[in-house]
């Protein structure tokens, strides 16, 4: 085997390698956990309480803002799973936006249902940090113990999200 073809195969590995480590992961490090979030309410409460609440049920976690193009046009998508495997999950919405006002005005404006939060330290936060959110809309789906299913989906269409839905509802 040649030089250029060792690199090649070292740089597959390395990529393949990265790949399956994003998504090996199970559980929310503990600094995420701990991070503070905003209710509607403007009540605080940290991601801990906040998934707790929903133990016994699958988690759609949607990552997203108001003013995030992506974000926006994967709502239908997102709307259909909902009206598709109805009640059974629990769609958990964490809030990018600049500021509580327009993350309101964005809920209400795109008629976006289920259990919402605002990230008050944006993408800083130790959450997104912790969970590496490098693109929004991210998608995370979580067991009904709250073990991570699905670490990292871009995209409301990708077919791994409704799989593991499927699989929740049979």
């Amino acid at each position: 085997m040649n030089s250029v073809m060792k690199h090649v195969l070292y740089l597959f590995l390395m990529v393949l390698g990265a790949c399956s480590t994003a998504q090996e992961k199970t559980h929310f490090p503990e600094k995420a956990l701990k991070d503070t979030l905003l209710t509607f309410d403007g009540l605080e409460k940290t991601v801990e309480e906040v998934l707790s609440q929903y133990n016994g049920k699958i988690v759609v976690l949607d990552i997203w803002a108001s003013w995030c193009g992506d974000c926006i046009a994967g709502l239908p998508k997102v709307k259909e799973l909902q009206q598709t495997y109805g009640k059974d999950i629990a769609y958990v919405f964490f809030s990018l936006d600049r500021t509580p006002d327009s993350w309101k005005k964005g809920i209400a404006r795109f008629g976006v249902e289920g259990a919402h939060y605002f990230i008050p330290s944006g993408r800083k936060s130790d959450f997104c940090r912790a969970v590496a959110v490098d693109w929004i809309p991210r998608y995370m789906v979580l067991d009904k113990e709250g073990k991570i299913l699905l670490y990292k989906a871009i995209k409301a269409t990708d077919v791994r999200i409704e799989a593991l839905l499927k699989k929740a509802s049979n």
